[in-house]
């Protein structure tokens, strides 16, 4: 008697994972996403599918108008956003119009508001948000909200997050869905219109995902990476004005006498500090100090700001000097939190002089360079105390 031997069937693994259970016979299928077909994020919108949303590409008055988002039945899910963007490089300021919401699929009524954050950056340092409209889905805003001291790299380098959330005054509030904007897409001082889809947050990444082999390497790089933007960590912004005012007769390396010429140090305001209190603010004030300072005389402060994040000083202070003595100089700014009955904490310093770098070398040698101009300009607070200040 032989045995008759059927001819083995090989599945591969993708077989395996992706069985068509329809009504009949078992059968199998190569891909996935033969099945299940989901667009990838990097391929082309199907100009169908923006008509479906509400979305169009197109010029409105003049104006750009950008459509983002995605063909899932997630991203219609939670519905779309209008807003716009401008960008005034002479004044440094970043203006967010949120303007209305598209209906979303939430189960009963929601008091939508829209939070506004700028990435890489504090969240509490730099959060703006709209008013709450009650007991709707098709929420219509209008409002701006502006950012201050925003640089031409911050515009080259950030991402703007607009997050749709749901007010709830006895739970936390919940959030409907967001998105986000990268800053190089505007232009100076052109308003640039956005109707994007509402998308979940990105997932975070699981510890359980990474095989045992890596998982040291892992945590090694996180660590480093924490290092180096702890060590590049932004504070805030502070607006700086610099004047040197020559002598009013003879010439600028003169000594100086009563009514000479010397440094005008305008402390006009700060935006988007970091919180030092449990209450999510600040107590922030100014020091400057002129270094080298033998006589130890060159130290002034600015009064303090209850809790705020922006606060507007407007205050001037003078030092009275050549223009060849302060070649020599350097000129130190920290803001701090004040606290009654302990050390005030530190909050983020620049040094201007001759050997700095970037915007405070270059607002540095403006102000010698031109005499008698008034030179403004934003700068970066790090969380590096310089070397010369000490605490209160």
């Amino acid at each position: 008697m032989s045995v008759r031997r059927t001819k083995k069937l090989s599945i591969s693994i993708q077989e395996h994972m992706a069985i068509d259970v329809c009504p009949g016979p078992i059968r199998p299928i190569r891909q996935i996403s033969d099945y299940f077909p989901r667009r990838s994020p990097t391929s082309p919108i199907p100009t169908s599918s923006l008509c479906r949303s509400g979305m169009a590409c197109g010029e409105v008055g003049g104006d750009t108008v950008d459509a983002i988002g995605s063909d899932s039945d997630d991203c219609t899910a939670l519905g779309t956003l209008e807003f716009e963007l401008r960008y005034e490089q002479a004044t440094n300021q970043l203006h967010c119009t949120v303007i209305r919401a598209k209906p979303m699929d939430f189960n009963g009524l929601a008091d939508p508001y829209v939070k506004v954050h700028l990435l890489p950056g504090a969240c509490k340092a730099n959060k703006l948000k709209t008013k709450t409209i009650r007991n709707s889905l098709n929420p219509v805003w209008n409002e701006t909200l502006t950012y201050v001291g925003i640089t031409h790299e911050d515009m080259n380098r950030k991402t703007l997050r607009l997050t749709v959330c749901d007010e709830d005054k006895l739970t936390h509030n919940e959030l409907i869905g967001e998105s986000r904007v990268s800053l190089k897409r505007v232009k100076a001082d052109h308003t640039k219109h956005f109707y994007t889809c509402l998308e979940h947050p990105p997932p975070l990444p699981s510890p359980n995902t990474t095989g045992e082999a890596l998982r040291g390497i892992t945590c090694y790089l996180r660590e480093w990476e924490n290092e180096q933007l702890h060590s590049l960590e932004e504070r805030g912004r502070l607006l700086l004005s610099l004047q040197f005012l020559p002598p009013p007769c003879g010439g600028d390396d003169e000594p100086y006498n009563d009514g000479g010429g010397g440094l005008c140090v305008g402390v006009k305001r700060c935006a988007h500090l970091a919180a030092m209190d449990v209450n999510g603010f600040s107590d922030p004030y100014v020091k400057i100090y002129l270094k080298p300072d033998i006589h130890k005389k060159s130290k002034h402060k600015t009064a303090v700001m209850k809790k705020t994040l922006n606060p507007e000083f407007n205050e001037e202070f003078f030092y009275e000097m050549s223009l060849s003595e302060l070649a020599n100089k350097t000129l130190e700014v920290t803001v701090w939190d004040y606290d009654l009955g302990r050390s005030n904490d530190f909050i983020g310093g620049v040094c201007l002089g001759a050997h700095s770098l970037g915007d405070a070398l270059r607002h540095w040698t403006d102000c010698l360079k031109n005499k008698g101009q008034q030179v403004e300009r934003w700068h970066i607070l790090t969380n590096q105390l310089p070397k010369s200040a000490n605490h209160d």
